[in-house]
């Protein structure tokens, strides 16, 4: 897609509805559209819009062994409630292997540690699963509100790490959007979450950031 495309498109989409950007996305992946999860709070909107355009669509997890029992327990329900095409991912390390090798999860005043961290833990097995799934389209619930990195991006982006076309048709929502949407629907929702690889909100674990760049392709 060119930048001119781009423009028009992000344009274009911004006056439909999440499940109608959903569509479109899905429509333009040809069979090879893909959406990442980390069932963090507010997750389920994203998949139950997913899973009605695409019942099969495959839901890229990354599972790297910090997360806490509720999210764990989240992302079963989820999964037996919408019957998600869930394909998770592991590191090559286990949690404890990793603690035993490296210490405790790194800290805000640890870059280089947190990097290492997400590298292993987080961006190899999200990039593995990427390269078996092979999309062409990622869907993700990106929200301009969460992080000044986010709020540069717009509905639809051009991924260069991944030389995918990035979508993420809840950008412009707000909460109170989100809240709505799961009460709708009568959606489960998870507020437990922790990411390890992140150490604040704020923060970019790499999958959204330049340095997470594939090693072999850097």
């Amino acid at each position: 897609m060119t930048p001119a495309e781009l423009t028009h498109w992000n344009t274009t989409l911004r006056t439909k509805s999440p499940l109608e950007i959903m569509q479109w996305a899905i429509a333009q992946a040809a069979g090879r559209a893909v959406v990442s999860t980390n069932f963090r709070p507010y997750e389920a909107a994203i998949l139950h819009l997913a899973v009605q355009a695409q019942p099969n669509i495959p839901i890229l997890w990354v599972d790297h062994g910090y997360n806490r029992p509720a999210t764990y327990q989240h992302a079963e329900a989820l999964r037996a409630l919408l019957g998600l095409n869930l394909q998770t991912y592991l590191p090559r390390l286990s949690a404890a292997h990793r603690d035993a090798l490296y210490g405790p999860i790194p800290t805000l005043a640890d870059e280089a540690g947190l990097k290492l961290f997400s590298t292993q833990m987080k961006l190899e097995p999200f990039q593995r699963g990427l390269r078996a799934l092979a999309p062409t389209v990622w869907l993700t619930a990106l929200r301009r509100t969460q992080n000044t990195q986010r709020a540069s991006l717009d509905l639809l982006s051009l991924d260069t790490n991944f030389g995918v076309l990035k979508v993420s048709p809840w950008f412009y929502a707000t909460d109170a959007d989100l809240e709505a949407y799961l009460a709708k629907y009568r959606l489960p929702n998870e507020w437990d979450y922790f990411d390890p690889a992140k150490a604040d909100e704020k923060r970019e674990c790499g999958l959204h950031a330049a340095w997470g760049k594939p090693a072999d392709s850097a």
